[in-house]
């Protein structure tokens, strides 16, 4: 059964708001930039990654997406006990959105998860057949896993 656009993402809209209900935050990435710090955090939904939330480093608070790093720079880490706890307090707070934009070099919906008022990141779904699969985002996924020594 052929569905419409309009279907597709209503169905991608359904399946993403299910996986947002299990997605779990990795162990949050503390880099150093040329601003000071930045906070990435992979968002895993059975255990394999589908996007990357930014915490702000002195807060620890979601930053939206295209915001890797907050305004103004953060002089010093942030403790990792506290990022990982602030991550997972995050990552269950996160909700799908009624709407979703189709990404045609994936073949795949994009679904934007919310913090609160923010985007903060995407969940990409691929519908067949009626249904709607999370597509996992492949070289993130690898880099979780070499950085939790699983490779």
């Amino acid at each position: 059964m052929h569905h419409t656009p309009e279907e597709e993402a209503a169905i991608a809209v359904s399946a993403a708001k299910a996986a947002a209900e299990r997605l779990r935050a990795a162990p949050p990435i503390i880099r150093r930039t040329p601003r000071g710090y930045a906070v990435d955090v992979p968002l895993l939904y059975n255990g394999v990654a589908v996007d990357r939330m930014h915490l702000d480093p002195q807060s620890l608070e979601p930053l939206p997406k295209g915001m890797p790093e907050p305004p103004s720079p953060a002089p010093s880490p942030p403790e990792p006990l506290a990022a990982q706890s602030a991550a997972e307090k995050a990552a269950r707070e996160l909700r799908a959105l009624d709407a979703a934009e189709y990404r045609g070099p994936e073949a795949a919906w994009a679904v934007p998860l919310a913090w609160r008022s923010l985007v903060v990141a995407h969940i990409r779904i691929r519908v067949a057949g009626g249904q709607g699969e999370v597509v996992p985002d492949e070289p993130l996924t690898l880099e979780v896993q070499r950085l939790l020594g699983r490779l």
